[in-house]
């Protein structure tokens, strides 16, 4: 199955961002559980990273789970909301970033078809490998901007609020997952609409590399 070494690889490079982002800004908390690293092992959570996100996958056509959460301590940073900012936004554009990475991967296989004439099953799976790679990544990256807690998009969106009502807000992270799988299950018409930037994105990136598909024209960029 290739979307799976790919969804898996992508979110630990996320959470990998958030660790050595929070790192940078002064929190060594992460740094010190072994989070400062792409071993998938420190993040992967069995259940929440590998047969959650695969069941919903094909069954639904909806990816959703995560790594392990990396603790973040905000007041080890040294400016508090620069720190924060730059923290909660380290795992969206990783993701943002790898869906660029693997647009250019898609393209350099292209390149080397000519140079491995008998590697063509093999060039045109690895680029079905980076389709999914493009378009995960835009998924994971989008759907964690969404403002609802604990999505990174809710820490970005809690210093717009003023104090008060921001503190409320953050209050929501005592229900966990919980908002976001209600919004998954009973609101999938309102998910779409949010997760819209995926498919716009996922459409520009696919028609940029349609010309350089290896055998297999527009089928193999067909999600």
């Amino acid at each position: 199955m290739l979307l799976l070494p790919v969804l898996v690889f992508s979110m630990v490079a996320h959470e990998y961002a958030h660790a050595a982002a929070a790192f940078a800004q002064g929190d060594d908390t992460g740094y010190k559980l072994g989070r400062v690293t792409l071993n998938p092992i420190p993040h992967i959570d069995p259940f929440q990273s590998v047969l959650l996100p695969a069941m919903l996958f094909l069954t639904t056509g909806f990816v959703f789970g995560g790594a392990k959460p990396v603790p973040i301590d905000p007041g080890k940073f040294r400016r508090y909301v620069w720190g924060d900012l730059i923290v909660s936004s380290a795992g969206v554009l990783t993701n943002l970033g790898l869906g660029l990475v693997f647009t250019a991967l898609f393209v350099l296989l292209h390149l080397l078809a000519p140079l491995l004439p008998d590697a063509l099953p093999a060039l045109i799976a690895a680029q079905r490998m980076m389709c999914w790679g493009i378009y995960l990544n835009l998924l994971l990256g989008i759907f964690n901007l969404i403002p609802i807690p604990p999505l990174d998009g809710s820490r970005l969106f809690y210093h717009l609020l003023p104090a008060r009502l921001g503190a409320a807000y953050r209050r929501l992270n005592n229900f966990g997952f919980v908002p976001i799988l209600l919004l998954v299950l009973f609101f999938p018409a309102a998910l779409g609409v949010l997760l819209t930037p995926v498919r716009w994105g996922y459409t520009a990136l696919s028609g940029l590399v349609a010309p350089f598909a290896v055998g297999a024209g527009w089928d193999i960029l067909q999600r």
